[in-house]
């Protein structure tokens, strides 16, 4: 996946989480499940695209990623949470609620 296409993706869903994960991350593989579980039942509006940084340096450079797993997320094209490392599931979904919530509902 090249800059302009995943920028592109950005710009035209309403709500996206992009996911940087490498296969060599425990914490990556684990936390993913969990990731797609709560957009499922709570963001189901919400688009997931998973990005593998070792395959994707130049996406992982441009987009300032320099941790395993890091969870960005956009409304309407802007960057609204960044996440990484210890990412808590509970706390995820209580900053994303308010603002899915108003674009949604």
């Amino acid at each position: 996946m090249s800059i302009n296409e995943l920028q592109e993706s950005i710009d035209k869903q309403s709500a996206i989480l992009v996911y940087f994960q490498n296969d060599h991350c425990p914490p990556c593989m684990s936390l993913r499940p969990k990731v797609e579980t709560l957009l499922e039942t709570d963001f189901p509006k919400m688009k997931l695209q998973f990005i593998d940084s070792f395959k994707n340096p130049e996406l992982t450079a441009h987009f300032g990623v320099f941790a395993h797993p890091t969870l960005l997320i956009f409304f309407d094209g802007k960057e609204y949470i960044r996440s990484s490392k210890y990412v808590s599931i509970p706390e995820l979904k209580s900053k994303i609620q308010r603002p899915y919530t108003l674009l949604f509902e």
